[in-house]
């Protein structure tokens, strides 16, 4: 943590790089603070891909084994207790702390210079923003490592020596408090002009809080993990309540016999939906470079070469699990749009493997592979309806009928299903849950909220690791080991995760 909580000062902004600049000698205007505020924004870049590679990957929707067995993503799949220095373990911890580092830094300068801002909206507002986003990356770290170490303000080098990792109850003090600030001070999605589409609002504030207060709510296991075992269901219902009742947000429905609405959520030419809560901004063609680099993440080259594309940088597949492609009904358009079931290149190679291509549209593939324009949708309508369900379900005020099962049938409908569900249970939504984000990478952490990691995981590998390269499921394996990198900066600082 030494390294990466210092360095990152120097390290360019991306949109207005200032490594040329002091941070005492920067922030002097209102759009040094907006684009220290972009910079903050800037480490949210690589959020999908870790999603896809540390929860998508791990989860029981893919298979991604191969003969060799040497990718970097076959330990996470396979439950390798020697991944300490895998470099997605290792980017999820440096990318999260740099984002910290720059939120800490702007709202340290907000302190000391924030009345260079005339506008007080907008100088509360770079507040809320930063906050809202400091929450945000340690949410994801504690949901990743367990225990990390707490910075509420710009550490010094021989201060991050001394720093040791703090309880996860301590880290969700400090992210609570900083979504609260941020629900009650970010505006709603109308105040924002369009060129700031993508900027946290007050309702993205409260749908990561709600995810916060379930995330608390769900079993320890035993470990120092993201779950305390609390019962925050009821407040978790009533930050979402917030978020629905607001008006902001539609649930896509088809129209007639046209099934494609759940398609039209993720398309190229329909960004910023109604069923946007937040997202990641992309954008193709700039420079320096914004577009993202997820679409292409699990997507096998030889897809995009059958296509007559550029290759992506997919290298080798990570087929669907067999246990997910057989868990979708006869209709589902989820299938169709979100798996491909395999290719064939001119050459004749035939793939037979079924991978995902949910966020591919063949017209728009780019000539570079870190440059796709798509946005990546973080929080979506949909899933605050089905987190409140979570919720009623977990004893939080609600209708069994109303909360859960019309929305699970709404859900059914959209997707070309029937809609005659009735007393959903909660596996049963889990179930649904898995098919409806699929490609999302929220399959594992619904797992581990759920409770249901330890029946289902085990009950997946033994039915579908037909090259019986998983290690046996533990729970220590809930959450990931603290970087090898971390471990070796001074020796004794921290202890490892058990497990590994």
């Amino acid at each position: 943590m030494g390294a990466l909580l210092t360095a990152s000062c120097e390290k360019s902004l991306n949109l207005e790089p200032i490594s040329n600049n002091t941070t005492e000698k920067y922030f002097k205007s209102t759009n040094d603070f907006l684009q220290g505020t972009n910079a903050i924004y800037n480490d949210l870049r690589t959020f999908p891909d870790r999603l896809l590679n540390l929860s998508e990957t791990r989860s029981d929707n893919l298979y991604a084994v191969s003969e060799g067995g040497v990718r970097d993503w076959e330990g996470i799949n396979s439950f390798h207790n020697t991944i300490a220095a895998n470099p997605y373990v290792e980017e999820g911890w440096a990318r999260n702390f740099n984002g910290i580092f720059r939120a800490n830094t702007l709202l340290e300068q907000l302190q000391k210079n924030g009345t260079v801002i005339p506008d007080e909206f907008l100088r509360t507002r770079f507040e809320a923003e930063a906050r809202f986003l400091r929450a945000f990356f340690y949410f994801d770290l504690v949901r990743l490592y367990g225990k990390v170490p707490l910075a509420d303000h710009t550490i010094s080098v021989p201060e991050s020596l001394t720093t040791p990792r703090s309880p996860v109850a301590d880290i969700y003090q400090l992210i609570l408090s900083d979504l609260r600030f941020a629900a009650e001070h970010l505006p709603a999605p109308a105040a924002y002009a369009s060129a700031d589409k993508g900027r946290a609002t007050k309702y993205a504030a409260k749908s990561l809080l709600a995810l916060v207060h379930m995330t608390r709510s769900g079993p320890t296991y035993g470990i120092e993990g993201p779950g305390l075992g609390l019962n925050e269901w009821a407040q978790a219902a009533t930050l979402l309540n917030e978020v629905i009742s607001s008006s902001q947000y539609t649930f896509l429905t088809n129209t007639g016999s046209d099934t494609t609405a759940y398609a039209k959520i993720f398309a190229f030419n329909n960004e910023n939906n109604k069923e946007v809560v937040f997202n990641i901004e992309y954008s193709t063609g700039a420079t320096p470079e914004i577009g993202g680099t997820f679409p292409w993440l699990l997507v096998p080259d030889g897809y995009f070469q059958s296509l007559g594309k550029p290759n992506q940088g997919g290298l080798q597949i990570r087929p669907i699990s067999e246990n997910l492609l057989k868990s979708y009904e006869v209709g589902d358009v989820r299938k169709a749009f979100s798996i491909q079931a395999g290719y064939t290149i001119p050459k004749g190679v035939v793939e037979t493997q079924s991978f995902y291509k949910k966020y591919v549209d063949a017209t728009q593939v780019p000539a570079r592979r870190t440059d796709w324009p798509i946005n990546f949708i973080v929080i979506r309508y949909t899933d605050v309806l089905l987190l409140k369900a979570e919720c009623v379900l977990r004893g939080a005020p609600g209708s069994q009928s109303t909360d859960v099962d019309d929305v699970v049938n709404d859900v059914r409908i959209r997707a070309g299903l029937a809609g005659n569900s009735s007393n959903v249970t909660l596996a049963q939504l889990m179930e649904l849950r898995r098919k409806e984000f699929a490609g999302e990478g929220l399959r594992w952490h619904d797992l581990v909220r759920s409770g249901l990691v330890e029946t289902i995981m085990p009950a997946w590998k033994t039915a579908d690791d037909i090259r019986n390269q998983m290690q046996a499921f533990t729970k220590n394996y809930i959450i990931y080991p603290i970087p090898q990198s971390q471990m070796d900066v001074k020796p004794g600082l921290y202890s490892q995760n058990a497990g590994y």
